[in-house]
């Protein structure tokens, strides 16, 4: 395939993010495109500074279609708990059918780090696992003794607040007091 140039690149990028209703890898459009994992990274880069709503997930890039903009209600959550338990607390948020968007921690030094997650059912959070485990990553949370917060959203505000009470249940959401 021939290599294409960066305009027409970006402009057939933006086409197949925007077609697909799953999220695409950085590898899987640099084989489309025949340029290296790099080049996409910095096409996405390009594209979300002409504010197109282009995230990049732990599963791929995702383009944020309206109607996935629209009736969605997001929350702010602070949890602690183990690296052990970070899979139940994982799937205790998606079984509630909650998207858990971000994790957030407050590092001594950096500050404030936010990293995608995009997590919403089952199959994310074990293809999100895997990828923890073969590259021998660590949770952001062991840098905060694994308090951390989630940005979550659902449909509705009654799903958030069943993610929280099944949280709260097995200790752990972290409480005012």
């Amino acid at each position: 395939m021939k290599k294409m140039l960066g305009e027409d690149r970006r402009h057939e990028l933006l086409q197949i993010l925007k077609a697909s209703r799953h999220p695409i890898t950085g590898t899987d459009l640099a084989n489309h495109a025949n340029v290296s994992r790099q080049v996409i990274v910095n096409d996405m880069n390009l594209l979300k500074a002409r504010n197109e709503p282009i995230i990049a997930t732990s599963q791929g890039y995702v383009y944020l279609q309206s109607e996935e903009q629209r009736e969605i209600f997001e929350r702010k959550i602070v949890c602690l708990h183990t690296a052990a338990q970070a899979e139940d607390e994982m799937l205790t948020i998606v079984d509630c059918g909650v998207t858990l968007k971000s994790v957030i921690i407050d590092h001594p030094v950096y500050g404030e780090i936010t990293a995608s997650m995009m997590l919403s059912n089952r199959h994310d959070v074990k293809s999100f696992l895997h990828r923890i485990n073969e590259t021998n990553a660590n949770y952001l949370s062991v840098l905060t003794d694994g308090t951390h917060l989630h940005e979550i959203s659902a449909s509705s505000e009654e799903l958030l607040d069943l993610a929280e009470h099944m949280l709260r249940e097995k200790g752990y959401l972290v409480e005012e007091g």
